[in-house]
């Protein structure tokens, strides 16, 4: 368990470009990301991806959140936020790892975009070919 006197847990998520990094306030009530409310900044499911981690073990009730958020599109960054909040749950409480790795929250997903390669139009799409 984290010492009380401490007054937030700060842990770094990354997913695809985005990067956030996440602040969890034990007994406050609050959600921003970008200094602006969490449902003011992302869409509704962005929204449940990224929270996703705090109501499965509980947390949604007993801490707020918040939240600085770079780089990359809308799913990359609650994904980068939910990894950032589920390392914050482990390193508050031990005992939600085993909750947290089944599902998954605690792997840090590595796709990134494939970059372009020269004399192709995409990183595999060859130009098209012809005959004459």
């Amino acid at each position: 368990m984290v010492d009380k006197k401490l007054k937030y847990v700060e842990k770094i998520g990354r997913r695809k470009e985005s990067t956030a990094r996440v602040r969890i306030y034990l007994n406050e009530d609050l959600a921003i990301i970008n200094n602006k409310k969490a449902n003011e900044y992302f869409p509704e499911v962005a929204l449940e991806t990224a929270t996703e981690v705090l109501r499965l073990t509980g947390y949604d009730k007993k801490c707020g959140y918040s939240a600085v958020v770079s780089g990359g599109g809308t799913m990359g960054q609650a994904e980068a936020i939910r990894l950032g909040l589920a390392r914050a749950i482990v390193s508050i409480d031990e005992n939600q790892k085993k909750i947290l790795k089944e599902k998954g929250f605690l792997t840090r997903d590595p796709r990134v975009v494939e970059r372009k390669k020269y004399y192709l139009r995409k990183a595999r799409r060859a130009p098209q070919f012809s005959k004459r």
